[in-house]
């Protein structure tokens, strides 16, 4: 039996194709999934996120205990309501998840991990608590929904909808959290646009999906959310990333800090790893779809792609591909795409942010 989000109905009741996703029921798409992406590049798109987690850490040894877990430095959390990205790491320096933690008071922390691992997140968690800091509370908070409004007209259409929030959110920057009583507000996204995620009770789940609508909000499945964030170079845990590889693997270096005294799981792998790949972007010149798993040519030594689709706001293919550290930007290479060899340009990425190609 898949599991299913407070938003199930109201899903089938705008039309959606319902899937499997990591064992929940979820929208695959409303009708058409070009007309979804570009919604959400135009104008504003909402996203049942509700599959995801979570978790509140709390108590005098909350940060101590996150320093600690997480790859990132949380001791640059210092404001209440910032937030930031992260790895959860083993103990081979492997991504066990990718994750955002958000900064409450110093005895609490609030951490959203994905649907696919949350289980063996939460009890790694645990696993580590008990190890070195036994009275922090761990709470998983299922009884919450999360619903993403991403897109340039995002913000203006939430504050439409529910007009109370608007001046305690107004303010926010990128990567800032507000509680707004029942509705805990923050403004981060996985799509390349701006916006708000907003989790809240999932008694309040159907009612606020409602207003969204009416306030011209279009509901977008996950097809869409997958094109979106490959534009906008965000990785997807389980392709991009999982725990075979590390982050400075996976283009994420910027979110380990190696240097602060502090020790963190997996620290001492990666200041010892020779780091000979990373993650790059791809541009097909030649025509077909690049997808993940196929195989990328080059002179400075082979490489697979991770993540790779069409890209609406392009008009071309694109991918994310685990590749020789050494090429450079600008590059030829060759992807096997049913067994032809396709050229493609190594590029930085993202892609596409705020509705605007980058390359």
């Amino acid at each position: 039996m898949l599991k299913q989000t407070a938003l199930n109905a109201a899903h089938r009741a705008m039309g959606a194709k319902m899937v499997d996703f990591s064992g929940w029921e979820m929208p695959l798409h409303y009708g058409s999934q070009i007309e979804e992406h570009h919604f959400v590049r135009r104008d504003a798109g909402m996203f049942d996120v509700s599959h995801m987690l979570a978790i509140d850490v709390e108590g005098a040894l909350a940060r101590e205990f996150l320093r600690r877990l997480l790859a990132n430095n949380v001791d640059r959390l210092q404001i209440p309501g910032k937030a930031m990205y992260s790895c959860l790491l083993n103990e081979q320096g492997g991504v066990l998840d990718d994750l955002i933690v958000y900064y409450l008071r110093e005895d609490w922390f609030r951490i959203v991990v994905n649907a696919a691992t949350c289980d063996k997140d939460l009890a790694w968690m645990q696993a580590r608590r008990d190890e070195s800091a036994s009275s922090l509370a761990l709470t998983p908070r299922r009884d919450r929904a999360i619903i993403a409004v991403q897109g340039p007209h995002a913000r203006e259409k939430v504050w439409q909808a529910v007009p109370e929030i608007r001046g305690v959110t107004e303010l926010l920057k990128p990567f800032q959290a507000a509680d707004c009583a029942a509705y805990f507000v923050g403004r981060t996204g996985y799509t390349g646009e701006d916006g708000f995620e907003i989790i809240l009770p999932m008694s309040h789940a159907e009612q606020f999906w409602q207003a969204l609508s009416s306030a011209g909000v279009k509901p977008i499945g996950l097809g869409a959310r997958d094109t979106l964030r490959l534009e906008a170079g965000m990785n997807l845990y389980g392709q991009d990333m999982d725990e075979t590889v590390t982050p400075l693997e996976s283009g994420l270096a910027w979110t380990v800090d190696l240097t602060a005294e502090r020790d963190f799981i997996g620290k001492a792998v990666l200041k010892e790893q020779a780091v000979t790949r990373d993650l790059f972007g791809l541009v097909l010149i030649d025509k077909g779809v690049l997808r993940s798993h196929q195989q990328v040519r080059t002179t400075y030594g082979d490489g697979e792609i991770t993540s790779g689709s069409f890209a609406p706001t392009l008009d071309k293919s694109i991918a994310l591909a685990r590749l020789p550290k050494t090429i450079p930007l600008g590059e030829l290479v060759q992807v096997e795409v049913r067994d032809k060899l396709l050229s493609a340009k190594v590029v930085k990425y993202p892609f596409v942010r705020n509705g605007k190609s980058l390359i």
